[in-house]
């Protein structure tokens, strides 16, 4: 302490040193200043330049994204309208979705139907009921409904039934007359006809001559209501003809169909229709078990009808023998076809019986012959039809005929008279314009009786006849 205050330290460089080394020292200070001043300025400006850089970028990218962010927002309001308005549209698509399906589902459950399509010529209804006329049609109609709908369910109330019998009745009537089960054929009309009034569903078709008619009006009709669902199921009365089936095979492939489709028995079904596998049920108190027989006194054997061409039972030959009329010939002839007819008959037309011949004089003779001695003219008869043999549409099927009601369709005369095409085959073809009665109801022996006056005007074309209804004779002359 004491050195440091004697006094001030001393110098370290004289005067004339310091004066000397100022300037040089300052020239490098401010030289080394002035460089470094350059760099900063440098860097500073490098600096600038990067940050004016780094801004005009991030403008560009703001503004750039400005625009996307508007654009985004426009987006975004379109697409909230728009899912405001899908959501509108699919919640009244919805909406449409469910009235529809429960439409479609109330309209699939509307008028439900069973379908029952019987070949009548093979499937025969008990013999009882054929015997009642119109009242056993109308009771084997009524059995059949109610048979079919104690098989429905629950849908039992709602279902229709809706049956179709399609037959040759002309052919039918025949066969089942031969077979003992009808004693006459006008049986099987009247039942053909209870049936059709049965019920409004109900129809008993004649399909006339022809082995297929009846058999591809049944085709047609299954494959036309397979294809509209409230047909349930349809009933086929054919298990007597191995010709459905191939027809089976084709509709049974589709698996639907196969649960939809059911055969009914009555004779035992034939081996081509079982192997197809169909559903098959059994009505026996409705149906016939047993094929139709020919039990005709004047058959070499007893065989089953089969209502085709040249498959027609032989008739008594000693049928005109055993009649117990005389005969007469004062029936209404049938009137000749007017030149032109309205286009409704046409059909009718086509298939009319030709004209009989006018033998007037000569059943005169033959009645006034009987009148004076029945036992020669029986015996004449006799040996005539014994000489004559029939051609291939055979004889005619005895009609027996009471005496009072053949006195009472005799007492008619002219326009009173009964239309034979009307009351025997009907609807007449002339209409209003034919001369004979139309409005009369005859009963069933009056019917046989005007069938046994049309049947002793003889047919122009003979044995040659194809017309399963005609109603003239077809006998030689003489018988």
């Amino acid at each position: 302490m004491d050195r440091l205050q004697m006094g001030p330290p001393p110098a370290l460089f004289t005067p004339g040193q310091r004066h000397n080394s100022m300037p040089v020292k300052m020239d490098v200070y401010e030289s080394d200043l002035l460089g470094f001043n350059h760099r900063f300025q440098s860097i500073r400006e490098q600096r600038e330049a990067s940050e004016g850089l780094i801004q005009e970028g991030l403008r560009q990218e703001n503004a750039t994204l400005r625009h996307q962010l508007s654009e985004s927002q426009l987006d975004l309001d379109d697409a909230r309208t728009t899912r405001r308005e899908f959501q509108q549209r699919l919640k009244v698509a919805d909406a449409h979705v469910q009235s529809m399906s429960a439409e479609i589902t109330n309209a699939n459950n509307r008028n439900l139907y069973v379908l029952v399509l019987l070949d009548g010529d093979g499937l025969i209804f008990q013999d009882h009921f054929v015997q009642a006329g119109i009242e056993g049609g109308k009771k084997a109609a009524y059995a059949l409904r109610r048979a079919i709908v104690s098989l429905c369910g629950q849908f039992a109330d709602e279902v229709e039934i809706v049956a179709k019998v399609c037959a040759n009745l002309t052919g039918l009537a025949r066969a089942m007359r031969r077979d003992g089960c009808i004693e006459a054929e006008f049986d099987l009309k009247e039942f053909a006809l209870g049936f059709t009034q049965a019920k409004a569903h109900f129809d008993f078709i004649d399909v006339g001559y022809g082995k297929e008619r009846a058999d591809s009006k049944i085709k047609e009709l299954t494959r036309w209501h397979l294809r509209n669902y409230n047909c349930k199921q349809i009933l086929l009365g054919v298990s007597h003809d191995a010709g459905y089936a191939p027809f089976l095979d084709e509709i049974l492939q589709d698996h639907d169909s196969r649960a939809r489709v059911t055969v009914i028995e009555g004779s035992p079904t034939v081996r081509e229709l079982r192997d197809t596998k169909v559903n098959v049920i059994q009505f026996e108190e409705l149906f016939r078990a047993d094929k139709l027989i020919n039990r005709s006194p004047d058959s070499s054997h007893n065989a089953s009808f089969a209502l085709g061409p040249g498959q027609q039972g032989q008739l008594q030959t000693q049928a005109l023998a055993t009649m117990t009329v005389p005969p007469v010939t004062n029936a209404a002839p049938a009137a000749p076809a007017a030149p032109t007819l309205p286009a409704s008959w046409a059909a009718v037309t086509r298939s009319a019986t030709p004209p009989p011949q006018i033998t007037t004089p000569l059943a005169g003779k033959m009645a006034a012959a009987k009148a004076r001695g029945a036992s020669s003219l029986t015996k004449a008869a006799a040996a005539a039809a014994a000489a004559w043999n029939p051609g291939p549409r055979g004889l005619d099927a005895p009609i027996a005929v009471m005496p009072v009601a053949l006195e009472s369709i005799k007492k008619r005369k002219d326009t009173d008279k009964l239309c034979n095409n009307h009351y025997l085959r009907g609807p007449c073809v002339k209409g209003s314009d034919c001369c004979f009665e139309h409005r009369y109801k005859p009963t069933l022996d009056e019917i046989h009786a005007i069938a046994h006056l049309a049947r002793l005007n003889p047919c122009t074309k003979g044995q040659e006849c194809d017309i399963e209804n005609c109603i003239y004779g077809h006998h030689e002359q003489s018988h």
